[in-house]
C-alpha cells in the first residue's frame, strides 16, 4: 500500500475552492493522466486514466462529502486505491487543500512508477496545477453544495458485523441532533424510598 499527501495554499476563498473540487468532470483541465471524469450520480464517477503508461477505467464512489469539510472517496474494484481532500479556512481569501490518497500499484509497471516516485510527482504537479487554475479563474465553475453522510454518520453498522445501528442513536435513521430526550420515567415522592429490593444489611 502506498499513501501520498500534499497541500498547496490557493487564493481564493473556501467556499470557491471546496465547489471546483466538485466539479469532477473538470480535473482532466489540470490533472496529468487524467483523460475524462464522468458524474454518473451524486455518488458515482467514471475515470478513464494513464498512469507510468498504463491506461486504465474505473469507478469511484463518494463515501463521503461536506460542503467546506472533505471529499472522500474509494474505487469500487481493482486497483485499490481511496483517498480524502479535505478544505481549511486560512482566512478569508486563502484556502489549505490537502489530498491525501492511498493505494495498491499493479503490475510491474505501476510498481516501478511507485518504487519512482512518479505517481507521488504527479499528485503534486497536479495539486500546484488546481492552485494556478482556480487562481486564474478568480471564481469556480460550478458546485455541488449536497451532503454525504459517511458511513459512521447514518446508517452505519457495528464494527464488522452487518447489523444496523439502532434508531435514536448516532447513525440511526431517527437520530435528530438537538433534540429533546424521552420523558423520564415515575420518580418517588421525595418522603418515600424508590422502589426496588430493599438493601441487606
Amino acid at each position: 500500500m502506498s499513501t501520498i499527501e500534499h497541500s498547496v495554499d490557493v487564493s481564493v476563498p473556501i467556499r470557491v475552492a471546496y465547489n471546483q473540487w466538485t466539479q469532477f468532470e473538470s480535473f482532466p483541465e489540470f490533472m496529468e493522466g487524467v483523460e475524462s471524469v464522468k458524474q454518473v450520480s451524486d455518488t458515482l464517477t467514471e475515470w478513464v486514466v494513464e498512469i507510468a503508461g498504463v491506461r486504465r477505467e474505473f469507478q469511484a464512489e463518494i463515501t463521503e462529502q461536506h460542503p467546506d469539510e472533505r471529499v472522500a472517496w474509494r474505487g469500487t474494484d481493482s486497483p485499490h486505491h481511496a483517498g480524502v481532500v479535505t478544505f481549511h479556512r486560512i482566512d478569508e481569501a486563502t484556502t489549505k487543500v490537502t489530498l491525501q490518497m492511498e493505494y495498491d500499484p499493479e503490475g510491474v509497471v505501476e510498481t516501478v512508477g511507485d518504487a519512482l516516485q512518479i505517481v507521488r510527482l504527479r499528485i503534486r504537479n497536479d495539486m500546484e496545477r488546481f492552485k494556478s487554475f482556480i487562481e486564474s479563474r478568480g471564481g469556480e465553475t460550478g458546485g455541488w453544495r449536497g451532503d454525504v453522510p459517511a458511513p459512521h454518520q447514518h446508517g452505519s453498522t457495528y464494527g464488522d458485523s452487518d447489523a444496523p445501528v439502532p434508531p435514536g442513536t448516532v447513525g440511526g435513521e431517527d437520530f435528530r441532533p438537538g433534540g429533546t430526550l424521552p420523558p423520564p420515567g415515575p420518580v418517588p415522592p421525595r418522603n418515600q424510598p424508590p422502589e426496588g429490593p430493599a438493601p441487606v444489611l
